[in-house]
């Protein structure tokens, strides 16, 4: 299992030049059962990625663009009356599928960003009394871009919580872009990318999380980390219980990619930005990001 999941790092890592530690987070928060956020600028590899991930693990992928128009029977389905059979029959939306790329979700009004937010909590849709369940595994994957362009509906902080990680791709070392710039087209080459493993095999992965060792010291300092965003300056509202379980699982997934059965506190440490910039509201002092000054300030023991 472990090798699967170095070779599906691997294959990514061919079409994500010089993005080895976004790639991993990305994949860490697949295993762990979450779901992801990646805020860039426009053309920074965001589509790229959820692509070539669908890819490499064999999952069925729909791309959904969000736009200004958008409702929530684009995402979700609609029943249509068939004369011939004097029914009404679903017809599903492109959230049935196991990799859903949510596309500037932030250019969607509010009604249709709820209505998927509503299927990655629950897994399933309700439509008309009827309630059908949504493909395992499930993973959206959902893009946005800055909030000071325009033409853009912010995610309020509730939605925003029922993203397990928060991700920025950026812009690539000089070497890669290099390469970017005298090489082929990205997109081009996810074609060529080799399946590393099978859908089966990933819900075997997620299931295995459940069983990483999670010893009481680092419960302890979790707790922490959490009880300091609540009683300090700074840090708005502080985190959530959501929040830390959140932590604890994406650290369990980091731990299994691996190929640990345990938690270090260094696994903590290197999902914590992803996990709860997010979920922070406040501003640091020091000029650094809220996840910095929290790593800083408490003690692992």
């Amino acid at each position: 299992m472990s090798h699967s999941i170095q070779a599906t790092l691997t294959e990514i890592q061919k079409i994500l030049l010089g993005k080895d530690q976004q790639v991993r987070l990305a994949l860490t928060c697949l295993i762990a059962k979450g779901h992801l956020l990646i805020d860039d600028l426009p053309g920074m590899g965001k589509t790229t990625l959820s692509h070539a991930i669908a890819t490499v693990l064999g999952l069925s992928y729909n791309r959904i663009q969000f736009t200004s128009d958008l409702l929530p029977a684009d995402l979700l389905g609609v029943n249509i009356f068939d004369r011939h059979k004097n029914e009404f029959t679903f017809h599903p939306g492109p959230v049935f599928a196991q990799l859903v790329l949510a596309d500037e979700i932030n250019r969607a009004p509010p009604k249709a960003q709820s209505a998927l937010l509503e299927a990655m909590e629950e897994r399933q849709v309700s439509l008309e009394g009827e309630t059908r369940l949504l493909p395992a595994p499930f993973f959206v994957i959902a893009t946005q871009n800055p909030v000071e362009q325009s033409g853009t509906y912010p995610l309020p902080e509730s939605q925003l919580d029922r993203f397990m990680m928060k991700i920025s791709l950026g812009f690539p070392d000089s070497e890669s872009e290099k390469q970017l710039l005298k090489g082929v087209d990205r997109r081009n080459l996810i074609s060529t990318l080799s399946i590393t493993m099978n859908p089966s095999e990933l819900l075997q992965l997620q299931e295995k999380v459940e069983t990483i060792t999670v010893s009481d010291a680092v419960v302890d300092y979790v707790h922490r980390l959490l009880t300091y965003t609540r009683q300090t300056e700074g840090f708005g509202h502080g985190l959530s219980p959501r929040a830390g379980i959140s932590l604890i699982r994406a650290a369990k997934a980091w731990a299994l990619v691996d190929g640990r059965q345990f938690i270090l506190p260094d696994d903590i440490q290197m999902v914590l930005p992803s996990v709860v910039e997010h979920r922070l509201s406040g501003s640091s002092v020091s000029g650094h990001p809220l996840s910095h000054q929290l790593l800083k300030s408490v003690d692992i023991f």
